[in-house]
């Protein structure tokens, strides 16, 4: 089974349902659920975790929908209002909502700010104590993210796209892997392989990257080290980002490429329905 960490499904800005305002320019046309499961059966995927992007706002209507009518192929995580505390009482209640986790960005403003002047504390409590876990992508802050699960021993963190920076390539993109590296002795800390090509200067298999993976591979270890594609804004293929994944970890036995390609990320969710027994 193979289950892909990380697809964005989102509207389109429309009067009736406006993005806020200043926010990065995206795809005109927004890919559909039934979009994705096409890219996902081309490539014998069987499922995906579902992601609002940061672009629209903390709105989750559109992946929950998808969920709702393709259960036994989406999960879905879910934003949350995060400059605001009173949030926090969404979070105990939040797995009834139809998702299984949260997902957190903060490579912009204003949450990278608040993040950095520790203003985000409540949140991670919060998600510590229902037990929820969070996807979150932070660019160059790995170690602050460290000291954050040191600090909330119950809480379950996934570092998106290796915390690697938009627009950089290798080798220079991987100038602060170290510090994400650092994290693997932490037990309730996992990363996401997800969007690698869009960082290599070569063409398929991306042979730029290898290196990296290998190591964050046998630091995590393929309990928790997931492969996602972030597939809408992919340099490549569909099935080229999943190939060199396999490629690339040619070197591990079918069992844990298996983990790493689907069978981890679905037990580090909690996400049953509709997952063949292993």
């Amino acid at each position: 089974m193979l289950v892909d960490a990380q697809v964005h499904l989102w509207a389109a800005d429309t009067p009736d349902r406006p993005w806020p305002p200043n926010g990065p320019a995206h795809l005109a046309v927004p890919p559909t659920a039934e979009d994705t499961l096409a890219v996902l059966d081309a490539a014998g995927v069987h499922g995906a975790v579902l992601v609002p992007p940061s672009w629209e706002g903390d709105r989750n209507d559109v992946v929950l929908d998808a969920v709702r009518r393709y259960p036994d192929r989406f999960a879905a995580m879910g934003r949350i209002p995060l400059p605001d505390p009173a949030s926090a009482r969404l979070l105990p209640r939040w797995r009834e909502s139809g998702m299984v986790g949260v997902r957190i960005t903060l490579h912009r403003q204003p949450w990278r700010g608040a993040f950095d002047r520790g203003e985000m504390a409540w949140f991670f409590a919060a998600a510590a104590e229902a037990d929820l876990p969070v996807m979150v992508y932070a660019p160059g802050r790995s170690t602050a993210l460290g000291a954050v699960v040191r600090s909330h021993p119950g809480l379950r963190l996934v570092i998106d796209h290796l915390a690697l920076p938009i627009g950089e390539r290798a080798p220079e993109v991987f100038a602060d892997l170290p510090d994400l590296i650092a994290l693997a002795d932490l037990p309730s800390i996992a990363v996401k392989a997800s969007a690698l090509p869009c960082h290599s200067r070569a063409p398929y298999p991306f042979p730029d990257l290898h290196a990296a993976l290998r190591l964050v591979v046998d630091a995590f270890g393929p309990d928790r080290v997931f492969w996602g594609s972030d597939w809408t804004r992919l340099p490549c293929a569909y099935s080229d980002n999943l190939a060199f994944v396999v490629e690339a970890l040619a070197h591990l036995d079918a069992s844990d490429l298996r983990r790493i390609t689907g069978d981890a990320v679905v037990d580090w969710l909690g996400w049953t329905c509709g997952v063949p027994e292993r």
